[in-house]
């Protein structure tokens, strides 16, 4: 009961439980990723992202950013919302209405499957938006915040849309995260 009322008013989640991610996935994949949310790695980023997740923030946002060899990209709750009023051009432009975040770096690495927080060129300018990686990628290693790791569904991952580009911009009906939920 306190750690959701933690997680409702946005303070810090406690290391002593394990907190993660069920999402459920559809479009050109279909399925449920599960995520392992590393609370002692970024307390603060794993306390806002479950927060949204409890609200309903995340439910039926799109993944609007992916790049073949990369990461899928996902979480803009503020222009991400797949709808009637849904303008792909404006996904990922977004954050929430939470203040934006402090780096929390770490030394895990950017192995396939894990989890991190997107952001602008400022390393303290991470809010709702998050991403998962397809393949390696140490190159960002200490300068995005680690946030989790899949441990289930890794192929529904592999078979998110995928953009075009340089930009991965996902060109027609992206998919979503139809239903995110918050598990312990």
């Amino acid at each position: 009961m306190l750690r959701n009322l933690a997680l409702v008013l946005g303070l810090a989640a406690s290391p002593a439980f394990a907190t993660g991610l069920e999402i459920e996935i559809a479009g050109e994949a279909n399925g449920v990723v599960k995520i392992d949310l590393l609370e002692e790695v970024a307390p603060n980023h794993v306390a806002q992202i479950t927060a949204l997740a409890a609200e309903g923030a995340y439910d039926d946002v799109v993944f609007h950013r992916v790049i073949e060899g990369f990461m899928a990209q996902t979480g803009d709750v503020s222009f991400g919302k797949f709808g009637d009023q849904f303008d792909m051009r404006m996904a990922g432009r977004g954050g929430s209405d939470r203040p934006d975040l402090k780096q929390e770096f770490s030394d895990v690495p950017y192995d396939r499957g894990v989890v991190g927080m997107a952001r602008s060129n400022d390393p303290n300018s991470a809010n709702s938006q998050f991403f998962i990686m397809f393949a390696e990628g140490y190159f960002l290693n200490g300068q995005y915040t680690v946030i989790g790791r899949v441990t289930e569904g890794m192929e529904v991952v592999d078979a998110i849309k995928r953009g075009q580009g340089r930009s991965g911009a996902v060109p027609g009906e992206p998919d979503r995260m139809v239903k995110v939920t918050v598990t312990e």
